[in-house]
């Protein structure tokens, strides 16, 4: 079974129209899913409008948070409510065509994991379009995940991948660079890109400089997530390298001028011994974050596997499966 997972926020006017799309293109092709509507704190008719769905339909669900918690918890509730093997990302603002789902099941079974869309000819307003190309050369630099749309609304994975990531804040646009970073196969298909026909954007200028600061923690979450002190350690221990040879060099020229007679002058008025001060401080908290950090790693992620596995074969399989009983 498919599951496509759609978060709402005030989308009363296109849920219909979705709705029937998705219909279509099941009835068509002969897919198996359901739908789950999940209303993130709209203030219009959404939930009356999913409730009337559920009811005429038993493939549609919803979910209805109190207040918004944002996108990544509305894909979070889906995720633990979805019944498929196969999970897709859909926004519900009918910018996604549900007539691609059958090009991305056919993907996904050429041995993927992760198909992120690529909206190739990107109908929005020239200030979203060319920082979002900026901001995905960054990911891709980052993270070595080269896609051209990292921020596509329109995704699939299969089931396994939900169950080994954790998405909160706004990672949700980097669940193909998570997945990537436990070893899942990923890749991307061009998609027809619509207009908006109802409502308007829900992503201002903002989104961008959070896209960023979630772009650094998940670049430390794939690279130092189970060894911070690699990163922490190494940033402190050239600090304290720095100041220590800055204060070193300042205590020689003490001793000459001080023991010696020689008239190099007082090192208190020099700027090079606050710096190096500064970076010896500097230094010491650093490493001193990354033992914490370790500390942090080794007694909450007893329960949380930092490998993936993909097949089991044998005794493996079958250990595997009394573990699981």
């Amino acid at each position: 079974m498919l599951s496509i997972m759609i978060p709402v926020l005030n989308e009363t006017e296109s849920l219909p129209q979705l709705y029937q799309e998705i219909c279509d293109t099941s009835q068509e092709y002969n897919i198996d899913l359901e739908m789950i509507f999940i209303d993130d704190g709209s203030t219009d008719t959404s939930w009356e409008t999913i409730s009337q769905l559920a009811a005429r339909d038993e493939r549609v669900s919803g979910i209805r948070f109190r207040r918004n918690f944002a996108k990544a918890a509305a894909l979070t509730a889906g995720m633990r409510a979805a019944r498929g093997s196969l999970i897709m990302m859909m926004d519900a603002d009918l910018q996604d065509d549900p007539k691609e789902i059958p090009q991305f099941l056919e993907k996904l079974n050429e041995g993927y994991d992760v198909v992120n869309g690529w909206k190739e000819r990107r109908l929005d307003p020239w200030h979203k379009v060319y920082p979002s190309k900026v901001f995905n050369w960054m990911v891709g630099k980052l993270t070595g995940l080269h896609l051209h749309d990292h921020n596509c609304g329109l995704k699939i994975f299969r089931k396994e991948v939900a169950a080994e990531i954790r998405i909160y804040g706004e990672l949700h646009r980097f669940i193909p660079v998570l997945a990537d970073a436990r070893g899942f196969k990923v890749t991307e298909i061009p998609i027809h890109h619509r207009e908006r026909q109802h409502g308007h954007s829900k992503y201002g200028v903002r989104r961008f400089l959070r896209g960023f600061l979630d772009l650094l923690t998940v670049r430390f979450l794939t690279g130092y997530g189970q060894r911070p002190q690699h990163m922490l350690g190494a940033v402190g221990i050239c600090c304290l390298f720095l100041g220590l040879l800055g204060l070193g060099y300042l205590g020689i020229i003490w001793t000459l001028t001080n023991l010696f007679g020689v008239g190099l002058g007082p090192i208190g008025n020099r700027p090079l011994l606050a710096y190096s001060v500064a970076m010896t401080i500097l230094g010491g908290q650093a490493i001193s974050l990354g033992l914490l950090a370790e500390l942090i790693v080794a007694y909450t992620g007893r329960h949380q596997d930092s490998y993936s596995i993909s097949e089991r074969t044998g005794n493996a399989a079958e250990n595997e499966q009394e573990l699981i009983v």
